[in-house]
This record gives structure tokens, C-alpha cells and sequence, in this order.
């Protein structure tokens, strides 16, 4: 029961930071990781664990499932050599430079165990990055490049992981051993990822229930972690293929219903990982610090500072000359001239660590060589990132002046006239009700066939006068409930038509 009441507790406090943290335009993991610090010194915490087995695969699969099936595969395809600079180039640097300033600190540590410090700090996160974004309106091309960054640079960093932890429990390796075993599993990743996501497309098509249908997919997302973890693939790029694949096929599938239900289900599911990760790794340090005497911890802080300062700055290091090499640029064609290195500063300093780094700390065996300064170390680096880098960001883009010109924007309005024709086409008969819809679709055209980038207006001429027809029938059905003249059942009924009508009225909101 108190574990219960604990859960309860530290969910509301979650709740609460993230409500704080919207007001302040600031990126929640960052408020997460400052209440995971105050749990570590607040006295008769519960001294949770999870196995080390299931942490990567409870936090990291769904991350990474949600993150790539918002990934546009056009954008990466048209930005991949910067994202990929980044994803394997500056997290194979950062790895290297955190394990030679971690071996310089802590002279006893094994090389394997120094490198795994600095895989598991290497990856940007892409929860991380995305709860930035939605406060700032940064480039388009700068903001896909973060998001391309923090959904591939996981493969790379945990591959070194695994290889690192492998040779810490074997005492080395041999990479001619272990080369073609990877290039096999990157392979195989890349094939078994989509055809799941055939075959689970294949299986919901016939599965009309919304609830049914979400538990498919997080059964869907767990089950291929755990498949491609002991057909000894990745993991992460199974999953990332899979996500690619499930949101290219999903839309003539899934019903329209069960796409709104899941999206919600989704958010609400990557935020409260966040916060399990984040309580659980803050549950850790204060162990951690009670174990070492007042030396180590000195030492541990020591370590700590070092890794965040050298992940910050082996990340500049690697993005500003790379921003003036060819197709490394981070800036629009079009716009370098006048961007100057403003687009290069934002990238360098948009590398926040998140749950990924905190889920690779949990999976360490317990009998991992300094395993408690590896994890503390981690932990301060996650905290670093957040705090500094995170509540910065957005003043720092706004001093660089960098506004985003709405490429997405442009293509919604002008996709938006091409849906309004063919909806106009598909107007059949001359009843009152299609000369009502025929006018307004008429309209809306006539309004693009204006705009200098022929961009249609986001809503139907009506749709204002729908909305205040559905606020007043939503009133007038709610003063029936309160005069008891129909039931709750009937109620929910019907204000679920108005949810929906609503809806059918209101452009999609920013989120």
C-alpha cells in the first residue's frame, strides 16, 4: 500500500511540474529531473528497483515507437547527411571523449566501463528535444534534424553500450568476432522491423474496437522490443523501422476514432515513463551518496561535472565546423547567406539527455564495475542538460533571431484547396443539404484561388456558426440532465456526438 500511495503521490507532483513548466515555456523533462533530484534527500523513500532486463525495454521502445511515427521519412531522407553527422559521428566523439576523461578521473575504472559511461550520455533524447520545440519556432529544417538526430543516434550509442558491457563482464572482445555478428543483426533490424509492421496493419484492419486496437499496439511495440532482443537484433532499429513503416500504412487502416483515442493514450503513456524514469533513477542517487564517504562523493561530483561539461563541449566542437562543410549545413539553402552560424549555435546547444541516458543507466547489471558512479555520473549529466541547456534554449533562439518561414504551413494550405476540390467534386445531386456544403466548399476556394501561394483558409465558412450551434446544444442537453429530464446514459451519448461534431468543426490545435 505504500508503494501505491507513493505512485499516486509522484504522479501528481508530475502533473504539477508539467503544468509549471508549460507556463513557463520551459521543456518538462527538465522540471522531472529537478523533482527526481528532491526525491533523492526526501527521507522514507521506497526503495524501488527494476531489473535491469526490463529497463530498456519499458522505457525505450514505446520513446521510440511514439518518436518515429511522428517522423517525417521525406525530411530524413532530405536532411540525412546532417542527421546523420550527428547521430553516429558526434555520438561516436562524445563516447570517446567521456571515456577518456572519465579513465583520467577515475584511473581504476576499465577502459569498457568508460566507454559504456559515455554511450549511455552520447544520445540526445528525443522526448527531450520535441518538449522543447513546441515552445519555439525554430527553422523547419533545424527542428527535423533534432528530431532525426534523437531517433537515430539511440542505435548507434547502444550498440557501444552492448559491446561495452560485454566486454566489462568478459574481460574484452574481439571486433573481428563481433563485426559481422552486428552487420547481421543491422540487417535483419532493418527487414523484420517492416514486415511486423505489415502484419500488424494486417491484423488491426480487422479490429474495429479503439481499446482493443491500443492494447494491440503497445502488445505490438513490447513483444517486437523483446522478439528482435532475443533473436539478438537491435532492438532500436527494429522498432524505429517498424514505427516508419506502421505510419506510412496506418492511415487507410486505423478509423478515425481510434486514431484520436490513441494518440491520446500515447502522450499520456511517454509522459508517465518519463516519470517513472526519472523517479527511479532519482530513488538511486541517494543510496548512491550514502554509499560513498565524503572523498568518493567529491570525487563522483567531480566525475559528474566533467562528463556534462565534456558532453557540452565535444558537441559544439563537432557542430560548428561541420556546419560550414557542404551538406552538413544545418541552414536552408536559400537562407545560409543571411543565417550566418546562428543555425549551428542552436543545433550545438540543443543536445538535452533524457530518458534514453536514464534508461541505459538502470539496465546495468548490478555487479557492473563503479556502477554507482557510472549511474550518478549519468544522472548529473541528464540534470546538466535539462536544467541548463533546457531553460536556455529558448532564450537563446530568440537572440539569434531565428524564425521558422512555415513550410508546413505552406503545404497544409495548399494540400488543404486540393481536398476542398475534391470534396466539392464528390457533391452529387441538388438537394438543399449539398447546395449548403456546395457554397461553403465554393468558398473556401475562392478564398485560395486569392492567396498569392494559393493556401485555403483552415476552416469551412461555417464552421464558427457550427461551433456556437454545438456550444448551445451542448448547454441546452446538460440542463436537461441537471432537471433530471434525461439520464447520465443519455447524456454520454449524446455528448459524445457534440465532442465529435465539435471537433468535425475546429481546426486540429497546436500541441
Amino acid at each position: 500500500m505504500l508503494i501505491f500511495e507513493w505512485v499516486v503521490g509522484v504522479l501528481l507532483g508530475a502533473v504539477t511540474l508539467a503544468a509549471l513548466a508549460r507556463r513557463v515555456g520551459a521543456p518538462y523533462p527538465a522540471f522531472l529531473a529537478l523533482g527526481g533530484v528532491a526525491l533523492a534527500f526526501v527521507p522514507g523513500v521506497p526503495n524501488l528497483r527494476l531489473d535491469p532486463e526490463l529497463a530498456l525495454a519499458l522505457f525505450v521502445a514505446p520513446v521510440l515507437l511514439d518518436a518515429g511515427y511522428d517522423t517525417s521519412l521525406r525530411d530524413l531522407k532530405a536532411n540525412w547527411r546532417p542527421i546523420a553527422g550527428l547521430a553516429f559521428g558526434a555520438v561516436a566523439l562524445t563516447t570517446a571523449g567521456v571515456a577518456a576523461v572519465a579513465k583520467l578521473l577515475v584511473p581504476d575504472m576499465p577502459l569498457a566501463a568508460c566507454v559504456v559511461l559515455g554511450a549511455i550520455v552520447a544520445p540526445p533524447d528525443a522526448v527531450a528535444a520535441l518538449s522543447v520545440l513546441r515552445h519555439v519556432s525554430l527553422p523547419h529544417r533545424l527542428a527535423t534534424i533534432l528530431r532525426g538526430e534523437s531517433l537515430l543516434n539511440d542505435a548507434g550509442s547502444l550498440l557501444i553500450y552492448r559491446l561495452g558491457v560485454s566486454a566489462a563482464a568478459a574481460g574484452g572482445f574481439s571486433l573481428a568476432e563481433v563485426a559481422p555478428t552486428f552487420l547481421l543483426a543491422v540487417a535483419g533490424s532493418l527487414v523484420a522491423g517492416p514486415l511486423a509492421a505489415l502484419a500488424f496493419t494486417a491484423i488491426v484492419r480487422r479490429v474495429s474496437d479503439a481499446s482493443t486496437n491500443i492494447v494491440l499496439q503497445f502488445v505490438a511495440t513490447f513483444g517486437l522490443w523483446l522478439g528482435a532482443e532475443a533473436l539478438h537484433l537491435s532492438g532500436v532499429l527494429t522498432v524505429v523501422s517498424y514505427a516508419l513503416t506502421v505510419a506510412r500504412f496506418s492511415p487507410g487502416v486505423t478509423a478515425p476514432r481510434t486514431r484520436i483515442v490513441s494518440y491520446a493514450v500515447w502522450d499520456s503513456a511517454v509522459f508517465v515513463l518519463n516519470v517513472l524514469a526519472f523517479v527511479l533513477i532519482g530513488i538511486q542517487v541517494g543510496p548512491i551518496l550514502e554509499r560513498l564517504d565524503g572523498g568518493e562523493q567529491a570525487s563522483a561530483l567531480l566525475l559528474a561535472g566533467a562528463v556534462f561539461a565534456t558532453v557540452v563541449l565535444v558537441r559544439i566542437a563537432w557542430v560548428l565546423p561541420a556546419s560550414r562543410i557542404g551538406h552538413f549545413r544545418f541552414a536552408d539553402p536559400q537562407a545560409r547567406e543571411r543565417a550566418g552560424p546562428g543555425p549551428a549555435v542552436a543545433v550545438s546547444w540543443a543536445g538535452m539527455r533524457g530518458i534514453v541516458t536514464i534508461a541505459t543507466a538502470l539496465a546495468l547489471p548490478g555487479d557492473f564495475p563503479h556502477r554507482d558512479l557510472v549511474v550518478f555520473a549519468a544522472f548529473g549529466t541528464v540534470i546538466g542538460t535539462l536544467v541548463i541547456q533546457g531553460l536556455t534554449l529558448n532564450p537563446l533562439l530568440a537572440r539569434l533571431g531565428l524564425e521558422d518561414d512555415d513550410p508546413v504551413g505552406r503545404e497544409v494550405g495548399r494540400a488543404r484547396a486540393k481536398a476542398y476540390e475534391a470534396a466539392l467534386a464528390s457533391i452529387e445531386g441538388e438537394g438543399e443539404v449539398a447546395q449548403s456544403l456546395r457554397g461553403e466548399l465554393e468558398t473556401a476556394l475562392c478564398e485560395a484561388r486569392r492567396h498569392e501561394q494559393g493556401l485555403a483558409p483552415e476552416a469551412l465558412p461555417a464552421d464558427a456558426a457550427r461551433r456556437r450551434a454545438v456550444d448551445a446544444a451542448r448547454d441546452a442537453v446538460l440542463a436537461l440532465r441537471k432537471q433530471g429530464k434525461i439520464g447520465d446514459d443519455a447524456y454520454y451519448v449524446l455528448e459524445e456526438e457534440f465532442d465529435w461534431a465539435e471537433l468535425s468543426a475546429t481546426p486540429r490545435a497546436e500541441t
